[in-house]
């Protein structure tokens, strides 16, 4: 199979009568893409950016129509948008049982299982770890050095010239692993338990370095939602398939 990495060459591009069957696009800018009298059986996207924008099939927008389905079938996710301390602690309590019946539910067999170019369950639960450190701890706390060594990062965070010095290079155990994430759970709990609607409104820095963004307090709280329910959804789907 032909790989085409970090190329442009295809900006603007009009392919006729092409064929991309069984083609994967992972991490590709397909926005202001247009597709005209296409065979899209079996098309299947996943873009945790699909929300802040849109996607029109046959002229209708879907985005509302996905999100709606998607907070059907996990009670609760609708919180992850909520303006109010009460919201946002109801959306944590959510979350966090529809996690603790997954991890109990998952066998210890496929703990480190995973779908070709996905994380495993483990490597989900230390990236949440690192997701609560980078925007409770850092951005919220405003702690110099908020990360746990077993952060799972994103793919190109070395590219971006993140510290990759601070994570192990040997993988930790899974009993670890529960251990630093049931903390980071508690960090979470205590701290909504006592916000406040003044809280909330306070201005932070982006955690990741980023000057266009001033998130404020609420708004690092509800990155974490996003990121608890957004893993949630693809550790279940493919656990399923590796079932």
């Amino acid at each position: 199979m032909t790989t085409y990495s970090r190329t442009k060459e295809f900006e603007a591009a009009a392919f006729i009568r092409a064929s991309f069957k069984g083609a994967t696009f992972r991490s590709c800018d397909v926005s202001g893409v247009t597709m005209r009298s296409v065979d899209v059986g079996g098309l299947d996207i996943d873009s945790h950016d699909l929300f802040f924008g849109s996607l029109f099939v046959n002229g209708v927008d879907v985005v509302p129509l996905v999100d709606a389905e998607l907070n059907r079938r996990f009670p609760g996710r609708e919180l992850q948008k909520s303006q109010t301390p009460e919201g946002l602690r109801q959306g944590w309590v959510a979350v966090q049982a529809a996690w603790e019946t997954t991890v109990a539910d998952t066998p210890p067999e496929l703990v480190d299982a995973h779908v070709e170019d996905e994380w495993s369950l483990a490597q989900t639960l230390r990236h949440l770890v690192l997701a609560t450190d980078a925007w409770l701890r850092g951005g919220i706390l405003r702690m110099q050095q908020p990360f746990h060594d077993i952060g799972q990062i994103f793919t190109g965070a070395a590219e971006m010239g993140f510290d990759m010095s601070i994570f192990r290079v040997d993988p930790p155990g899974y009993e670890e692993i529960l251990a630093v994430r049931a903390d980071r759970q508690r960090l979470v709990t205590d701290f909504l338990a006592t916000a406040t609607p003044e809280l909330l409104a306070e201005e932070r820095d982006d955690p990741w370095g980023g000057d266009d963004w001033r998130p404020s307090v609420g708004d690092c709280i509800r990155v974490i939602l996003e990121e608890e329910w957004a893993h949630l959804r693809y550790i279940r789907r493919d656990l399923a398939l590796l079932r």
